[in-house]
């Protein structure tokens, strides 16, 4: 399967990038949902208040925001679902490549299965569940950013005398180590907002991430390769606006005594920090694993020479034989 944009429809493309955008509108306010602890809003699924959730009085429920968050969330869920289909629609119609097609089927099965297991949490009331329906909303954009990174990717039939040489095993490992290590950490922070555990184990999980991408992005950004390159900057963007966020929802949410701090529970501050905080996770998991595949591509197409040579050099190194008998 070859990954490359140069053959692809210039309306998939658009299609792509719209779904990654509109994605995050459902995920946004899912998170706010969680902060406002809203999921239990209306008891039903996928009736709102005993009514088709299409025509449910939404506006008037301005005043009653856990409702008015709540169906705001289901609303844009199902946008996100007729996006989707119109993907799906344009794969098909406009492109030939099969990997194309079957991502816009993945995105839109993705899209079902969210939405499935958003309304059994409200009809079994389970906590877990909403923690659940939250990491795989994470891992749900992360799967239609990669797909818009995809589809522009250029042809690497027109970049074969662009190497790298200095990407080393040890930086390929820890980029493809990052993702993981930022999805543990998402998984970590759904236990503390949900359940209201492992709270050090998150504040640990914040270090081991933060150290390991400020390792990373160094060795991209010094890549001979621009798509590298490119990947460094989003990494680096990510990262700030998730230290920063994270420190934000600390002081909003447990306060900073030692400062005069006092946290104020359900305070504006700490809704839009704390809710934005989810959201930048999510971010930083898109473009660490977007860092990882590229990294991988380009592997695959023998232009990190130094990785290429150790794997080489690893693959037909044969053990000594002892001496004839």
């Amino acid at each position: 399967m070859s990954q490359s944009s140069d053959k692809i429809s210039l309306t998939v493309k658009r299609f792509a990038l719209l779904t990654c955008c509109v994605a995050l509108l459902p995920i946004s306010i899912g998170a706010l949902v969680t902060t406002l602890k809203a999921g239990m809003a209306f008891a039903d699924w996928p009736t709102s208040d005993g009514q088709n959730m299409l025509l449910y009085p939404w506006l008037n429920d301005l005043r009653n925001t856990d409702k008015f968050v709540e169906h705001g969330h289901r609303l844009a869920g199902m946008l996100i679902g007729f996006v989707s289909i119109g993907l799906v629609l344009v794969a098909f119609s406009c492109q030939k490549q099969r990997w194309v097609r079957t991502w816009s089927v993945a995105i839109l099965i993705a899209v079902i299965g969210q939405g499935l297991l958003g309304g059994m949490r409200v009809r079994m009331d389970a906590q877990k569940l909403a923690m659940i329906h939250s990491i795989t909303g994470g891992l749900f954009f992360t799967m239609c950013f990669i797909f818009a990174v995809l589809v522009r990717r250029p042809d690497s039939s027109t970049n074969t005398s662009t190497v790298d040489t200095r990407f080393t095993p040890v930086g390929v490992a820890l980029t493809v180590l990052l993702p993981i290590a930022v999805i543990c950490q998402y998984v970590l922070g759904g236990f503390f907002r949900h359940l209201g555990t492992m709270l050090h184990e998150h504040l640990a999980g914040a270090i081991v991430v933060t150290l390991l991408t400020a390792c990373v992005i160094p060795k991209l950004a010094r890549s001979e390769l621009a798509a590298l390159n490119r990947r460094a900057k989003w990494l680096t963007a990510a990262l700030l606006i998730q230290v920063s966020l994270g420190m934000g929802s600390w002081v909003t949410k447990l306060g900073f005594p030692a400062f005069g701090w006092v946290a104020s529970t359900n305070s504006l501050s700490q809704n839009i920090t704390c809710s934005l905080h989810t959201v930048g996770g999510m971010f930083l998991l898109a473009t660490s694993t977007a860092a990882a595949v590229e990294l991988c591509l380009t592997a695959k197409e023998g232009r990190l020479t130094s990785f290429s040579s150790a794997f080489t050099a690893a693959t037909h190194h044969k053990p000594s034989e002892g001496g004839a008998a």
